[in-house]
């Protein structure tokens, strides 16, 4: 029997999507489970006995690595330094390792210390892995050009899972997405004809989940839930059956393009299944920006009244903008700050435009000698695109773009303003929501609530935003108290990664200052800052090989 330890690299910790603060006082440890690792899980050999370390819930522990014959990692940019010290780590033990996800199927070259390199969509090339590691080969890269058929795709095992560890649970309905984003690898790794599993598969996945007692959010982690939106249509009405029969043990959460809001129809069946929560690439308000960036779909009507419908249908809108684009002006900033408040979007992802090592972006950019050298690798003190800067040159004053940066994350989440957008949400949301609890239970809830109250209720520069929210919602919106309780303790995260990003911009902008003023010889260094990035999951681990 072979003993294989699956293990998920850590995250920063200034990462914006790693809030694990307001993770341990709703009695958790993480937000998302990783769905990827548990699908590679369900791809292994039955007899195999197998383990999870999820090093974002527990640390690292000596024992399991001794006791593996064999450990499999992977995952992405966020994660490269946590997952190479992984392989540092196991080889130090004398363990071989399995490689693969999103950043080693990317740039394989950064992992060939990993012993076996199983890259591309598992399905196709974990079997070619399992079929030499039987013959005895000690080394190997796997790749596929082909895509798997996803309806065979196995239920994942969520049995390896510590659920009551994390705030929400993966699954996966679809993968690819039919947009033309110049910056996006999604359309790279898995295609612009968007690949769906069958509703019996997913109904079987969310079966799972209830046998083993989880109850409450449930993440989908597309990247576009509606990228093929027949297959969705078709869907919904069975998830809704399910989830009457069963009395609506789950909400749900999703990423979508943002034409979900030109859908009466579809937003309705959304609804009625109870999806609370929508990641939106809005990028930029811009429209000159989007076409040239080829993100056309975001200008076909009003962005701030696309995102208000979304609302009025029960779900929190969370936006993704991005800074830096070519052809940006210095207004940049201000239309950015306008958009988001008019719209009331209280989880604006704001972070600048960085190519990643897959897209069309970073191909022009290469042409064009616009790319730093090691523009990929993740440098010390790195988190994600929202925390360092740019990685190329961009087309205006590189210390210009992240002062503007800087003016919109610093503006965003202030205490006043930050509430102000929470209070204008909780009126516009129309929520009817029908999963009334969760896997840690009511009591977790109020603990949390009396922990919020305590922390922002009576805090210096909160206090009184904080109880003008609250009693705002209670008075016209009672219905969306909880929603609005969630919303103003994110701000005890965003509050100290907003100080992280001021930081570590303010060394940047120095920097870029100083040698501006010294004339350097650098002929990129007038507008590169070193960074790296990559879309945590965001609201969902990738699918690649075995990410985390």
């Amino acid at each position: 029997m072979t003993r294989c330890l699956l293990v998920s690299p850590r995250f920063p910790e200034f990462s914006y999507w790693n809030y694990r603060e307001v993770c341990e006082l709703f009695g958790a440890r993480y937000p998302a489970a990783p769905l990827g690792l548990v699908t590679v899980a369900a791809l292994l050999p039955q007899e195999w006995e197998i383990r999870l370390l999820d090093l974002n819930v527990r640390e690292m522990d000596p024992a399991l690595v001794e006791w593996a014959d064999i450990v499999m990692t992977g995952g992405m940019i966020p994660q490269q330094r946590s997952l190479l010290a992984l392989i540092e780590f196991c080889h130090a033990r004398g363990k071989r390792v399995v490689v693969g996800g999103q950043d080693p199927t990317s740039q394989p070259d950064v992992y060939a210390a990993a012993d076996y390199l199983v890259l591309d969509e598992g399905e196709m090339t974990i079997p070619k892995f399992l079929a030499d590691l039987n013959a005895g080969a000690t080394h190997g890269t796997y790749r596929a050009e082909e895509k798997p058929d996803v309806t065979q795709s196995p239920t994942p095992r969520f049995d390896l899972l510590e659920l009551r560890k994390y705030l929400h649970v993966g699954i996966q309905f679809s993968r690819g997405c039919p947009f033309n984003c110049e910056f996006c690898d999604i359309i790279e790794l898995y295609g612009r004809k968007p690949r769906t599993k069958t509703s019996r598969q997913v109904l079987r996945e969310l079966d799972c989940l209830h046998r083993l007692g989880y109850k409450g959010h449930v993440d989908f982690v597309d990247d576009n839930f509606i990228g093929n939106k027949k297959s969705v249509m078709a869907f919904l009405p069975e998830l809704l059956t399910w989830s009457r029969e069963r009395g609506f043990p789950f909400y749900f959460s999703t990423e979508a393009s943002l034409n979900l809001a030109d859908d009466p129809k579809l937003l309705a069946m959304m609804e009625a299944v109870d999806f609370r929560y929508v990641f939106v690439g809005i990028e930029t308000p811009d429209k000159d920006l989007l076409i040239r960036t080829q993100k056309k779909q975001n200008t076909r009507g009003s962005i701030v009244e696309s995102v208000h419908r979304l609302h009025r249908h029960g779900m929190v809108v969370t936006a993704g903008f991005i800074v830096g684009f070519d052809g940006e002006t210095r207004g940049a900033a201000e239309a950015i700050v306008e958009c988001v408040e008019a719209a009331g979007i209280p989880m604006a992802m704001v972070g600048l435009l960085t190519a990643l090592p897959k897209t069309q972006l970073t191909r022009r950019l290469a042409r064009e000698g616009r790319l730093a050298e090691g523009y990929a690798i993740q440098r010390p003190g790195d988190a994600d695109q929202a925390t360092s800067g740019l990685n190329f040159t961009p087309s205006r004053p590189g210390a210009e773009i992240l002062e503007d940066y800087a003016s919109i994350v610093r503006r965003l989440y202030c205490p006043e303003r930050y509430f102000g957008r929470v209070l204008t949400l909780a009126r516009q949301l129309r929520r009817r929501p029908k999963q009334l609890g969760s896997t840690r239970g009511r009591w977790t809830e109020i603990t949390a609530l009396g922990a919020v109250i305590w922390r922002l209720g009576f805090g210096r520069g909160t206090a009184w935003h904080f109880w003008r929210t609250l009693l705002g919602t209670l008075v016209t919106r009672p219905q969306n108290f909880e929603a609005a309780v969630h919303l103003m303790a994110l701000l005890l995260h965003f509050r100290k990664h907003t100080l992280f990003v001021l930081e570590r911009l303010a060394r940047n902008i120095a920097r870029l200052n100083a040698e501006a003023e010294a004339g350097s010889s650098d002929p990129a260094a007038p507008g590169v800052v070193r960074t790296v990035s990559g879309r945590q999951a965001s609201l969902g681990p990738s699918l690649t090989g075995f990410p985390g």
